[in-house]
């Protein structure tokens, strides 16, 4: 189930759609696994700490069906001057690698620029057939 670029929402999340392209109806059922990604090697992208959010559900996804989850980021404050109110050093990611339950792991990235977060922790939605707001 590939993903595609998609725009992020401006507060933090970004909606990430997938499709079946099997020929075969896959099943999804939790939450998906998250990591920080460079445009390099595998062996780079650095796992977020996920905090799931809402009650997973078993979804199955016919071919050509589409499936979604939402991430939301701690924040940066301060647009260009960016800075976690945690303290930390924010994070600039060109791309995210997300893992879906039972169906591999898919890059993606924004259609407008890259993840910027704090704290190395992402929330997440469960697999939904249904698109989050």
């Amino acid at each position: 189930m590939p993903a595609g670029p998609h725009p992020g929402t401006g507060t933090g999340a970004a909606v990430v759609e997938f499709t079946n392209v099997s020929a075969h109806t896959c099943s999804l059922t939790g939450h998906p696994t998250v990591a920080g990604a460079a445009n390099g090697s595998p062996e780079l992208n650095v796992p977020l700490t996920v905090k799931p959010t809402g009650t997973a559900t078993s979804l199955k996804v016919a071919p050509g069906g589409k499936a979604w989850v939402k991430l939301t980021f701690v924040q940066v404050q301060g647009e260009g001057d960016g800075y976690c109110e945690s303290g930390s050093a924010p994070v600039l990611y060109p791309t995210m690698v997300v893992g879906l339950p039972g169906s591999g792991a898919h890059q993606v990235g924004l259609d407008d620029g890259q993840f910027a977060e704090c704290d190395d922790t992402v929330i997440v939605s469960p697999v939904s057939a249904v698109k989050p707001a």
